[in-house]
């Protein structure tokens, strides 16, 4: 039973408080402390009393003076309380064992209260053996203990990082002798980091790529809240200043964890294959077409070449013939190769690199279709009518040998001149033509191309996609894939089908629309659809439709062409559960690859214009939003707001806007009207 001078014990701020009751009021206490305070708690909150008193009528002064020498003499005692030796007599017993039984073990000759509040703040203070509450204690077992420390010394871990890792980060940041405008990475400055910052780096990486995805995000964001660096886009600036990006990263590549190299694994099934497939022979499945003149035409930086056209006149009628690079002969099903070709999905071009979905020994050299070498390929022989009427068409498998390599300006200068470039370019047009009677929404609009040169310098130019060339291979490519879908549909086989609904609306017929109607005709769009049973392409006009042109750079194309092989005798072909199966795992990695190209493209573009502050340039109004209006710059194909600035403006009205600022890694492209 308490009274007033009763000493008591509560817990405050994980400290044990030594104190004596002055009045006990409603089931409240009101306690003198050993710091000379008086508190009111209630009954709940007494950790440990006992039968001591204290003599109250000395004064206040005095009476605190007495507790905390009560206290300090209780400290001192438990100090002695061995915890440990008493968790290896106590932890097999595993069961509660209280206080006095406690203070017993602890102290075996006549132990007081003092002793009973020395085993109290022994237990309190150190918890790794026991679980602990007022009155009782239960060890814990080897198990809990084990796990205990493992999670003790992770707890040290993240605070050794946090606050070490955090200081760092502020002292990089905030040196001024490093120059922003210029990589570090360069000089191999990443070699200089120690262990320990190269794991506080590793950390802050992971949470600035992946935010609350990554698993050290608590952590990064920890240490930026150590380095109190605010914007955690100032985390890019301290990856450039200790040398590991360099001002230009592409850290699309870090987000979605694209790879850049071919591991060993890999490399070595390539080397196996290309030893075991050089040789190809003709057999009974392949006919030899290598005396057929062929031609490829391409970009002026291409290597990856993977369709090739051939052109013959008989009888007043064309033999037209469009020649894929057999990858698949290179590409077993389900090997290493395999399964890293559908995990990369495609090829990701980028101004600035490619990443090929091929290992390049394939991709620019044994698949590749290069002048004078035999290589293996799936043809599709098609009799044509002058009038572009198809007569009929046979796909099969063949040997070829490319005759001459050309560029599409090469292509654009021979168009008039070249009597086979010329039939080219009328059943390329006369296709085009049928597909636009039949509903195809043509759209038309430049190409902005963006590249590094081989000075390093930023690069920036317009193509015409409607150009004789450009326009040929298009055409003739989708003629090609039109007529696999045909042939794989007519033989009873899946395969990846690509459909699109009609679209939401139409702006212009045929190809008589603006450039304004040709990019707001982009957007009305309905979005294509993959699945294994063909449907029509109203964007193409066409009944059927399948992509197998570009086998070495798309990995939708290797399947077509699998199955095309399944045909002629090479293989069994995948069945509908295969095909929808590879449809779903190239989904997530496709639109990886897309938004990366885009957003690559993009990046450079503005890094271009950074340079273009101040300039001039023609806008097409797109719209009106709420305080400005979004605009299309032609020159460069890019799409930005300008303030309305109390100007009425309608959509497709020209306006002259100014270049104010640009900021490639921020995305930001600002323009006002002038």
């Amino acid at each position: 039973m308490m009274a007033p001078g009763t000493i008591v014990e509560y817990i405050d701020k994980q400290k044990i408080i030594c104190a004596a009751v002055l009045e006990i009021k409603n089931q409240r206490l009101r306690l003198l402390t050993e710091n000379n305070r008086e508190v009111k708690l209630s009954f709940a909150r007494i950790a440990h009393k006992g039968r001591m008193s204290l003599d109250l009528s000395a004064g206040r002064d005095k009476a605190a003076e007495a507790l905390k020498e009560r206290a300090k003499q209780r400290k001192d005692l438990a100090e002695s309380v061995d915890i440990r030796e008493l968790w290896e007599i106590l932890h097999s017993e595993q069961e509660w064992i209280d206080l006095k039984t406690m203070t017993d073990f602890s102290f075996p000759d006549e132990p007081s209260e003092d002793h009973e509040s020395a085993v109290m703040r022994a237990f309190f203070s150190d918890k790794k053996y026991f679980k602990f509450r007022q009155d009782a204690f239960f060890p814990f077992t080897e198990e809990q203990r084990e796990q205990m420390g493992a999670h003790a010394r992770e707890e040290a871990r993240k605070k050794r990082i946090r606050e070490q890792g955090g200081d760092w980060l502020k002292k990089v940041l905030s040196s001024d002798d490093t120059d922003d405008t210029k990589d570090t990475k360069d000089r191999n400055f990443s070699q200089t980091l120690s262990e320990e910052e190269q794991e506080y780096a590793d950390i802050l990486k992971s949470y600035y790529l992946f935010e609350k995805e990554s698993p050290h995000y608590e952590l990064g964001r920890a240490m930026v809240q150590q380095a109190g660096i605010g914007d955690t886009e100032n985390l890019f600036r301290f990856f450039v200043r200790i040398g590991i990006w360099t001002r230009d990263e592409n850290i699309d590549l870090y987000r979605y964890e694209i790879p850049t190299d071919f591991s060993e694994k890999v490399m070595k099934c390539t080397l196996d294959r290309v030893g075991t497939s050089g040789k190809i022979s003709c057999g009974n499945h392949r006919r030899d077409l290598t005396g057929l003149p062929l031609i490829t035409i391409d970009g002026q930086t291409t290597l990856d070449y993977d369709d090739a056209l051939s052109l013959e006149k008989r009888n007043g009628e064309y033999l037209l013939g469009v020649h894929i690079a057999d990858v698949s002969h290179f590409v077993e099903k389900d090997s290493p190769l395999d399964r890293e070709a559908v995990q990369r999905a495609s090829s990701i071009y980028m101004p600035d690199c490619k990443i090929p979905m091929l290992p390049p020994c394939l991709a620019e050299d044994h698949c590749s279709l290069k002048a004078g070498e035999v290589r293996p390929a799936t043809s599709t022989m098609i009799r044509i009518r002058p009038d572009g009427e198809i007569l009929d068409y046979e796909i099969f498998s063949s040997f070829i040998r490319v005759s001459a390599q050309l560029t599409y300006h090469e292509v654009n200068i021979m168009a008039e001149d070249d009597g086979d470039i010329s039939a080219l370019l009328h059943i390329a047009r006369q296709f085009r033509n049928q597909r636009l009677a039949n509903g195809a929404v043509q759209i038309s609009l430049p190409e902005i191309n963006v590249w590094i040169d081989d000075k390093g310098e930023l690069v920036v130019n317009r193509t015409n996609r409607e150009s004789p060339g450009r326009m040929l291979v298009a055409e003739l490519m989708i003629m090609a894939n039109w007529l696999k879908a045909r042939f794989l549909a007519e033989n009873g086989l899946p395969a990846i089908f690509r459909s699109q609904p009609a679209p939401r609306e139409r702006l212009y017929k045929e190809e008589e629309g603006s450039l304004f109607q040709n990019w707001m005709q982009r957007k009305l769009l309905s979005r294509f659809v993959l699945s294994t049973e063909p449907e029509p392409h109203s964007g193409l006009g066409l009944d059927a439709y399948v992509t197998g042109t570009s086998p070495i750079r798309k990995y939708s194309d290797l399947i077509t062409q699998r199955q095309l092989r399944a045909l002629f005798g090479f293989g069994k072909p995948y069945n509908s559960e295969d095909v929808q199966h590879t449809i779903h795992s190239l989904e997530q990695p496709m639109r990886h690859v897309s938004r990366i190209q885009n957003r690559r493209k993009h990046y450079w573009l503005l890094k271009y214009l950074e340079g273009k502050t101040g300039q001039k340039e023609e806008a097409i109004v797109l719209g009106k939003r709420k305080n400005s209006y979004q605009v299309l710059i032609p020159e460069y194909m890019v799409e930005c707001p300008v303030p309305a600035a109390g100007v009425k403006l309608k959509p497709e009205d020209i306006i002259r806007v100014i270049i104010q600022h640009a900021d490639a890694r921020k995305d930001i492209l600002t323009v006002f009207m002038g």
